[in-house]
């Protein structure tokens, strides 16, 4: 198949890469409207062509849209006219808005799907060979999605190695919420309350393995996740809401000196990575 990826950063990049070991890609061509990008992609082969235009992107086989979830919902309204066996794969973070604003004239042709995965880096140098082996991959509302459309994003998400998962685009965003989106927020809102200090130096001098495991993603791209946020923003809410509610619980038993208490809710903390 002719494959080609709008969007050549971490996602895309990667993307590239891990497709050119798959046995169904015959040409991997690319697409971005920042110009670096694509020089940086043909530089460290991440794909073998650079599209001049979109309407070029539009006779490939299967496309797969790795740019933020805003640009994937613009860019859907300018495929109406692809090819009735092609494929439209979008990557994006969050589904329920992207599914609910696929034109009805390609509604087939699309298949709505996240890869859980990535890095705190972006851009084409952050591309790596082996980001999608072994993770997890959501396709969404797939019954509505042609048959043929369905094999293809499945044959070639399990040839780059990845696990099928299938559920609702309403249930993926409530999910993602809790366990993607609302860390970023804390990871955002921890690296801002050190910032905020005296002399935030120094106290990052102390800082250890736990502080940079949880400050790490705060390096993740602000317009990116400003458009997760944006798309995802009723559900996200509810997951700070829950939040807060526990840092309150921790704040009061530290304050009333409830040690038993925080001793117990620390455990049952620690139940979570029994299911993880």
């Amino acid at each position: 198949m002719k494959i080609g990826i709008i969007g050549l950063g971490l996602m895309g990049g990667s993307l590239g890469i891990a497709l050119k070991s798959c046995d169904s890609a015959r040409q991997i061509i690319g697409f971005d409207h920042n110009a670096g990008h694509c020089t940086q992609a043909l530089e460290l082969e991440l794909v073998e062509q650079i599209a001049q235009s979109l309407d070029e992107i539009k006779s490939c086989d299967v496309i797969f849209l790795s740019i933020p979830v805003g640009g994937i919902i613009a860019v859907m309204q300018d495929m109406k006219d692809i090819p009735p066996n092609c494929t439209i794969i979008d990557m994006g973070s969050t589904k329920e808005k992207i599914v609910s604003s696929i034109p009805q004239e390609i509604r087939k042709n699309f298949v709505a799907s996240h890869p859980m995965t990535g890095t705190e880096k972006f851009g084409p140098t952050a591309a790596i060979k082996d980001l999608y082996e072994d993770q997890v991959v959501v396709l969404c509302n797939l019954e509505e999605s042609g048959s043929h459309q369905q094999k293809t994003a499945s044959t070639l998400y399990r040839e780059i190695g990845m696990n099928l998962v299938f559920m609702g685009a309403k249930e993926h965003d409530r999910h993602a919420a809790f366990i993607s989106h609302m860390p970023h927020a804390l990871s955002y809102a921890l690296a801002n309350t050190v910032m905020m200090q005296e002399d935030p130096k120094s106290i990052t001098a102390l800082a250890g393995g736990g502080f940079r495991d949880m400050s790490r993603i705060a390096k993740s791209s602000p317009h990116m996740w400003e458009d997760i946020f944006r798309q995802n923003k009723r559900n996200l809410l509810e997951a700070l809401n829950h939040f807060n509610t526990e840092l309150k619980r921790c704040q009061e038993m530290v304050e009333h000196e409830e040690w038993d208490e925080l001793n117990q809710w620390m455990q049952d903390a620690n139940k979570l990575h029994d299911i993880l």
